[in-house]
Formats: structure tokens, sequence, C-alpha cells
């Protein structure tokens, strides 16, 4: 069949199916219309050609959930300090609590805390050691004054002691003198009766006058040994005396000590009563806390969960968790987990995209400011041990150059997490990609200020 007939037949086919009543006609017979698939097929692969050359932002995918930055502001476990029973509950789980409120109450279980006048009881034996520690302190002084006194007492009588030593050393001296008298006037009486003697033998005296010179002379001897036993007794009263003053010495220095004895053992029993008296005091402090460790409170704000124990009358022992409270804080922040293999490509300050769960998201890895739904954040720390699933924690905290992260954010819950690294060429990522490649090693650094003003 020749072209120009073939060309006829067609003409007349699309003459009649446009005329005919059928739509389907009308459709399917297009040979009149132009053909366009080489310009699609061309306009597209230049667009593709166009898209290899354009920036690609290189990141690290991983999953994380959400946390906080601050310990005290994590859920805490809400411990028992003291072993015992459970009288009344104060809250139910889920109840919204501030510091301070009172959660569960306590009762006794142990034998030497059952006496309710325990603290009053306890406080009348301080205040009775305390009067003792009183009297202990002024028998002390009682003591110090006897012994004061007895000093007193011992110079007076050392003093009289001394008056007489003196006065008897003044009689020895004229004793001494009366012996010098006596014997000087024997010494003349034996002159004489020795004169006599030859007188009488001569016969110049009467045998009268030789017996009274010979009385005389036998009346000095006699004066002259009462003169000297005189002088030995003066001299031993002195001794007599001196023996008395150191006895009354001794005496005083006996009594003195004694005294001085019973004063540092009243001040003894005094600092022994003082220990005594800390001793309760402290037993005391430590009623008065444990009477108030029945009431157990609120150590923050926050939610009750988790509450192990129920009933009345349930036993709980020292260390045992009552209750768990998540703090009401917002300042959230997300923990990621990260490979080994990427760990060294992140760094502090490092941008990361966020998606948060119940939040939804459109997401160009590649085109991070073309996203929509995103949170940003910036690496704060970096652990550098590994965990026991294997990968290195990583803490993202907010960040304030962006818009806020959403204030419906729980603690726990999950969060995508997407660390932005190095820009680079589409088909560099694509080589890179198919080679099995890591990302090039990037490391965050601080933009200036007025771009972050920006």
């Amino acid at each position: 069949m020749s072209t120009e007939k073939f060309t006829y037949l067609n003409i007349e086919i699309e003459k009649e199916a446009m005329q005919h009543p059928l739509q389907a006609f009308a459709s399917i017979y297009k040979i009149h219309k132009r053909k366009y698939i080489q310009k699609w097929v061309l306009g597209i692969i230049a667009f593709c050609i166009v898209v290899l050359f354009l920036p690609w932002t290189q990141n690290i995918r991983t999953k994380g959930k959400i946390t906080t930055l601050r310990q005290e502001a994590r859920p805490q476990q809400l411990n028992t300090i003291l072993s015992g029973k459970i009288v009344k509950w104060f809250v139910k789980e889920g109840d919204m609590v501030k510091k301070g409120d009172t959660l569960l109450q306590l009762g006794e279980v142990k034998s030497e805390y059952f006496d309710p006048q325990l603290l009053n009881r306890t406080s009348e034996q301080i205040v009775a050691k305390k009067q003792s520690i009183d009297a202990y302190i002024e028998k002390a002084a009682t003591t110090e004054k006897q012994a004061a006194a007895l000093k007193e007492g011992l110079q007076l009588k050392l003093a009289s002691y001394d008056n007489k030593i003196e006065q008897q050393q003044l009689k020895i001296v004229s004793d001494s003198m009366d012996v010098l008298a006596a014997v000087n006037d024997l010494n003349i009486y034996k002159r004489q009766i020795d004169a006599a003697r030859v007188m009488l033998d001569s016969g110049v005296i009467s045998l009268t006058d030789f017996e009274k010179r010979k009385a005389n002379f036998q009346t000095a001897i006699a004066k002259k040994t009462s003169s000297e036993n005189k002088f030995l007794q003066s001299k031993q009263e002195l001794l007599n005396l001196r023996i008395e003053k150191n006895s009354t010495i001794q005496d005083y220095t006996d009594k003195i000590s004694k005294a001085e004895g019973d004063k540092f053992s009243a001040l003894s029993q005094a600092a022994s009563t003082r220990a005594e008296v800390s001793k309760l005091e402290n037993l005391y402090t430590n009623y008065d806390i444990r009477n108030q460790l029945y009431y157990i409170t609120a150590p923050q704000s926050g939610q009750i969960t988790k509450a192990k124990k129920a009933g009345i009358d349930e036993m709980v022992k020292e260390g045992d968790m009552i209750v768990e409270i998540v703090p009401d804080m917002s300042n959230y922040a997300v923990e990621m987990f990260v490979t080994p293999n990427d760990i060294p490509l992140v760094s502090k300050e490092q941008e990361v995209a966020l998606i948060f769960d119940g939040f939804p998201a459109i997401v160009f890895s590649g085109w991070p400011q073309s996203s929509y739904g995103t949170f940003l954040g910036r690496v704060s720390a970096i652990e550098n041990n590994i965990n026991t699933t294997g990968n290195y924690r990583v803490l993202i905290t907010p960040d304030s150059s962006y818009r806020p992260w959403p204030k419906q954010l729980k603690l726990g819950s999950g969060a995508k997490c997407i660390a932005l690294l190095k820009n680079v060429p589409v088909y560099y990522e694509l080589w890179r990609t198919i080679n099995g490649f890591p990302p090039e090693y990037y490391s965050a650094e601080s933009k200036p200020d007025n771009e972050k003003g920006k």
C-alpha cells in the first residue's frame, strides 16, 4: 500500500472518530497529534544531571528517647528509711504532688520504740542529768572553798608555830646564858673552896667557914646542873615545836589534798554526766527525727507512679521502694545511641535534627532545610564508655536559636535523630554510598555572632 493511500485512510478514520457519538474513538485515535517523548526523556536526563550537582547534607540516622540533662529532673524512686507497716495512704498513682506533700504514714514495728511517751521520758532524763551536773559543779566549788580555807588555816598555824619557835629560840638563848652564869659561879666557888681548904689546913679559917664555902660550892653545882637541864629542856621543846609544825603541815596537806581530790572527782563526775547528757540528747534527736520519718513526703514536685506497696498494715523494710516520682520539670534532652563506627563523626555543639513520636514530619534526609516538622538540637555530651548494647550514649539539648521543643513531650518517649554532617554534591554521596565509604569526618564549628543572629 502506498504512503498516500495510507495517509488518506488515516484521515478518513480520524474524521469518522470525531463524528462518532462514542468518545472512546476520539481518545484512541490521536494520530494527528505530535509526539513529545524525546523531549521528555531529554528533560528528565538534564534534570537528573542538575540534581547530581545539588548540595547534599551527609547525616547519621539513629534512634533515641526523651530524657533530662540533670539527674534530679529524672524519675526517681522514693525509698523508706525506716522499717515499719503502712498505716495510711494520702495519694494514689497518677496524682500530682508538690514538694513536701505527705504521701504515706508508717507505723512502728520495733519494740524499743513502742512507748508513746519516749520523747518526754528522754527529755526528763536529760533534765535530771543536767541537774546532776549543776550539783557536781556546786560540790566542786564547795570543795574548792574548803581547800582555800584549809590553806588559810595552814598559813595561820604555821605563823603561830613560827612565833612559838622564835620565842623558844629566845628562851634557849636565855637558858644558855643562865648555864654560862652558873658555870662562872661554879668556877668561882671552886676556887674559893680550894683556897678555903688550904686556909683550913693552915688554920686561917675555921671549919665552919670552910663548910659554908663548901655549901656554896654544892649550891653552885646544883644551880649549874639545873640551868643545864633547863637549857636542854628548852632545846627539846624547840625540837618538839618543829616536829609539831611539820605534823601540822602534813595534816593540812592531807586535808587540802582530799578536798582538791573531791573537787576533781566532782568535776570528773560532771564531765561524765555531760557525756551522758550528750548521748541522751543524741538519742532524743534520733527519736524526734524517727518520729518525723513516719510520714514520707515528696522530695520534689511531680507525678506519683509505680506504687510497689499497697493496702494497710503491709510491712516494708529499710530501703524498700514505695513509689516512683516523675518530676514535672520541662528541661528535656534527647539521648541517642551511636554505633562505634559513627561515633568519630559526632562532636560537641553539632546540629542534630529530631523527629519526636506523635509529631508528624516530612523529612528530606539530604536537604534538612526543606524538611517539615523537625526540631533542632545540639550535642552537649558524649559518653566515653560503651553501653551494654554496644553503642555510645550522646546527649542532645535544645537549640536556642531555633524554635523551641514541644511542651507535650514526655520522659521516655521515642525520637528519631539525624546528626547533620558535611555538605557534599549528590553525585559524591551516591559514589560514597555505592562504594560503602563512611561519611567524611566533620567537626562542628561555632558560628559567628552575626550568623547566629540571622
